[in-house]
């Protein structure tokens, strides 16, 4: 026994001193601190204790059918189902690398008729006849994972599944985005088409007058024409709006993961968006990054990558395995099983890499860069996440004051048309100066439908920019 520890201690002094050289492969890249980078006059503007958003921050819109339209979308959109399917891959291919740290069993049973040769051990009779070989064995092996390879394979193979819960996560906002997106724009295109009725109708008065005016000899053909010449264009843009309503109505219904019938029985939305100012967390941007989901995916990456250089690392020490095996072994089925067929063992067994060409190297250089790639889409993430957060402030706070403006004009017009209408009464203006001042206050009213529409929507930007109150695990490591 003495001389056997000699010997592995011999043999395993030998592994380690003809371990394969790794080489200068390791990772370049660095990960970006967050709090490096300038936030801005926008977001330092808007920072107040604001908390983040709610995970169902659509629902500030008070608007009972687009909460249902969330609700399905959540529960039944294919891509989300799709996104959940990768998640439950994921984390079934980290059971197959849990796997490789646990104890193997197996049983091996066969029997093989051959003839045997008569030059080789085996003994007459069966030598230079045909008989049976029996060979039932238990098997058992373990690996010692002494340079934790398998360990680091499983902790990357289970950051990976961390990966794509960021990814299911990042779906999940996505969808809600593009549903509330969608419904803000059917619920303008509504308010369009009663405008445009009601600029049809005054239109369409105005046609009346000048036929007067021309029948009492007041007025032209030309005049006529003219205002004929601008019903059709109106009457366009109406079935412009109601085919933009079924085609909105339609992507609904398939968001919600419904059919097309689906869409067609929507009522008209009634989105209610306060005048509150736009604020933000006053923890950025060092909170952002555990709040978006996509941020937080990179992240994750990262996490990962480096645990596989970890592995790769191990590849050039020594894998050393305990084998064991218990069973029986015979020629032919006159003793089959019993005590003298019996057979049984246990050992070391390791394989050590001397000359491999410079694969390992190369698989080592291969994952650092992959881990550089990681790092450096982190770091564009975060800087992409804070410039959209960035973008989306402005925005809101812009349409903000357009909203304040278009309102002002507004009011002017309805002042206008109440004095046209005060005119016309007293018999010192043309009935056309009423229509005129009508048209005006139409435009004015599209023109705050516009910006209604666009701040709905920016809304909704601000709280996909912010994370959308979506929760994700967020790595506690700081990469390499």
């Amino acid at each position: 026994m003495h001389r056997f520890y000699v010997a592995v201690s011999w043999l395993l002094a030998a592994a380690l001193a003809g371990c394969a050289n790794p080489g200068d492969n390791g990772p370049r890249a660095r990960l970006l601190d967050p709090n490096s980078l300038e936030a801005g006059a926008a977001i330092a503007a808007a920072a107040d204790k604001a908390g983040w958003p709610r995970d169902d921050w659509w629902r500030a819109l008070n608007d009972a059918q687009l909460d249902e339209l969330v609700a399905a979308g959540l529960a039944g959109n294919p891509n989300l189902q799709a996104a959940q399917a990768r998640l439950a891959q994921a984390k079934a291919l980290a059971g197959v690398a849990e796997s490789a740290t646990l104890p193997q069993v197996n049983a091996e049973l066969s029997f093989t008729r051959q003839r045997y040769s008569e030059q080789d051990f085996i003994p007459p009779p069966e030598a230079g006849n045909y008989s049976w070989y029996n060979h039932a064995t238990l098997n058992a092996g373990y690996d010692l994972d002494l340079w934790g390879r398998q360990r680091t394979a499983l902790a990357a193979a289970l950051d990976q599944a961390e990966v794509w819960a960021a990814e299911a996560q990042l779906a999940r906002l996505n969808l809600a985005t593009a549903i509330v997106r969608d419904y803000a724009q059917l619920a303008v295109q509504y308010e369009v088409k009663d405008l445009l009725r009601e600029s049809l109708a005054q239109r369409e008065r105005f046609l009346l007058l000048s036929k007067k005016r021309k029948a009492a000899g007041l007025g032209t053909e030309a005049e006529v024409v003219l205002n004929e010449s601008r019903l059709p264009a109106l009457r366009n843009q109406i079935e412009q709006v109601d085919e933009n309503i079924s085609l909105l109505g339609k992507q609904l219904a398939a968001l919600a993961g419904k059919g097309p019938g689906a869409g067609e029985a929507l009522r008209r939305p009634a989105l209610r968006l306060g005048q509150h100012p736009v604020t933000l967390p006053s923890a950025l941007p060092a909170e952002l990054i555990g709040r978006r989901p996509d941020v937080v995916a990179k992240r994750w990456q990262v996490e990962a990558e480096a645990k596989k250089i970890d592995a790769a690392r191990a590849t050039f020490y020594p894998n050393i395995d305990l084998q064991a095996f218990i069973g029986f072994q015979s020629i032919g089925f006159d003793n089959f099983p019993s005590t003298a067929t019996g057979v049984r063992g246990i050992g070391p067994a390791i394989t050590l890499p001397i000359f491999e060409g410079g694969r390992l190297r190369s698989q080592l250089g291969a994952q650092a860069a992959a881990y550089d790639a990681a790092v450096a889409g982190y770091n564009a993430s975060v800087v992409h996440a804070l410039n959209e957060v960035a973008a989306s402030v402005v925005r809101s706070r812009s349409l903000a004051e357009q909203q304040k403006q278009a309102e002002q004009a507004r009011a002017s017009a309805e002042r206008a048309l109440k004095l046209a209408q005060q005119g016309f009464r007293a018999g010192l203006s043309e009935q056309d100066g009423v229509l005129s001042a009508r048209l005006s206050l139409l435009d004015a009213r599209q023109q705050l439908v516009r910006i209604h529409g666009e701040r709905l929507d920016s809304y909704a930007a601000l709280m996909s920019a912010l994370g959308g109150g979506v929760a994700v695990h967020h790595p506690q490591g700081q990469g390499r």
